[in-house]
């Protein structure tokens, strides 16, 4: 009972489970911002196959972008192959992460802008908001608004 605990003892408990809570959070961004890097570099050697790693692979991933709303993980990659069909209007992708809330120890709310050189074509940039989730012990995008 929290009553029976000295005031010392729930000031440990307290500091206790707000390290743990900071340490996980901590972690998740470690291993959100590194699975993200993955990204941006499979993007840069034009691999969109590697790229889409990062997703849930499942018709429930969602994908919302200047078409509209997206449902699934192979829609989501035609898309992508039709925007971007070669290495010119792939360009040079560049993340960067405004800010990263872990909801719970299962998911993640990732804000952020990203930009692609293209030259010639003409650069592009927007801002994403990413929705992370743990599944099978892997942390994977369900849930991307790109803009």
């Amino acid at each position: 009972e929290l009553e029976a605990l000295s005031e010392a003892d729930l000031i440990t408990v307290l500091v206790a489970s707000f390290v743990a809570i900071s340490v996980g959070g901590l972690l998740a961004w470690r291993i959100l911002k590194a699975r993200m890097a993955r990204q941006e570099a499979a993007w840069n050697q034009g691999n969109l196959d590697s790229f889409m790693i990062g997703y849930w692979p499942s018709d429930s991933l969602r994908f919302i972008g200047s078409r509209g709303l997206t449902y699934g993980w192979q829609a989501t990659l035609d898309n992508y192959r039709k925007s971007y069909p070669d290495r010119d209007a792939m360009g040079t992708l560049k993340f960067t992460i405004l800010s990263v809330e872990k909801l719970s120890r299962r998911s993640a709310y990732v804000i952020g802008k990203w930009r692609l050189t293209r030259g010639e074509k003409g650069d592009l940039s927007g801002h994403y908001t990413l929705l992370w989730r743990k599944i099978h012990g892997k942390w994977v995008i369900v849930a991307d608004h790109s803009s």
